[in-house]
């Protein structure tokens, strides 16, 4: 079980590398234009390990078996989808990657934006045996690595808000992976800091939210 956890991580890894150096070839442009129609620096986006997925459905697919992984493996670790009809193909395409670390540094999952007006606009790696929806947070492990001795985490909505804090030099923010915060989340922030905060939106939504985590 401990091996297979192990190759899972290496998998993720490999799929951060291969959306890492998508996202600074020549077909990652458009991801590379809305992140820096964001306003993100080369620097940020380094630091956060920020990638993109092709427009084709099995180039990933292709690299992991390239590298010597078997498909069971690579669909358990949450990157591929199978279909009867066509087989084994990339979960996300033509998206802009966010690699999600533990507080380990190793990759557990990622988050892609899609490109244009598909649907859904976010998409999450699936439940995986190293993958805790409910458990993990965007940005804990980036918040820890500059300051061990944080005495408050901020909780925000999504992953660009975290990357447009940081840049900004506010280095404790820290948001849910696509869930409503949860009790784990809060004992595990809790056992961290003796206080959080939390900034939504302005919206109805954000504001639901933000009541919803108060509660």
């Amino acid at each position: 079980k401990e091996n297979r956890r192990k190759t899972l991580l290496q998998i993720n890894k490999e799929a951060a590398t291969y959306f890492y150096y998508q996202l600074r070839a020549p077909q990652g442009r458009v991801g590379l234009d809305y992140l820096r129609g964001r306003q993100l620096s080369d620097e940020t986006m380094n630091r956060f390990g920020l990638g993109y997925s092709n427009k084709t459905s099995n180039d990933l697919c292709q690299y992991l078996r390239h590298k010597g992984y078997p498909d069971e493996l690579i669909r358990e670790s949450g990157v591929a989808v199978f279909n009867e009809k066509y087989g084994m193909s990339d979960k996300f395409w033509n998206r802009v990657m966010f690699p999600i670390m533990d507080v380990n540094n190793r990759v557990i999952g990622f988050g892609g934006r899609v490109m244009g007006d598909g649907k859904p606009k976010y998409l999450n790696s699936p439940e995986t045996p190293v993958f805790h929806k409910g458990q993990e947070l965007y940005g804990l492990y980036e918040a820890r690595q500059k300051n061990r001795d944080l005495d408050e985490i901020m909780v925000v909505e999504g992953y660009m808000d975290v990357i447009a804090l940081a840049q900004q030099g506010i280095r404790n923010a820290v948001a849910t992976l696509g869930t409503a915060t949860s009790e784990e989340h809060i004992k595990r922030l809790f056992r961290l800091v003796p206080s959080i905060l939390f900034c939504f939106d302005g919206d109805q939504a954000g504001r639901k939210a933000a009541w919803r985590a108060l509660e």
